[in-house]
């Protein structure tokens, strides 16, 4: 009989590589870099973020990470108003094509 899992083929080519997963963990934790952001640069939609997020942190850190970013409109693109405008993290490489770079 075989197990099926919630693990969508995404999450699993994320987990396999360290520093992606680092990467992507990082984005979801800072505030100002929407879930858009993460799904543009490694096609991980809302869903799968917080399913990484909560299999790889502690549980106590997921909770308050979930209150942090549930209903904040800067983690939204479209709740977000122009004013606020855009961050560039200064550890952020130039991504063309969405592709990450070894």
């Amino acid at each position: 009989m075989t197990q099926k899992t919630n693990c969508s083929d995404r999450i699993k080519w994320v987990e396999a590589d360290p520093k992606i997963l680092d990467r992507v963990i990082e984005m979801a934790w800072e505030d100002r870099t929407p879930f858009e952001a993460i799904q543009a640069q490694f096609g991980l939609a809302e869903k799968d973020v917080i399913d990484i997020m909560r299999r790889n942190m502690k549980p106590s850190s997921f909770r308050m990470w979930r209150e942090r970013v549930t209903g904040r409109a800067t983690k939204h693109r479209s709740l977000r108003g122009f004013a606020v405008g855009t961050h560039k993290c200064d550890r952020q490489r130039h991504i063309s094509g969405n592709k990450y770079k070894k």
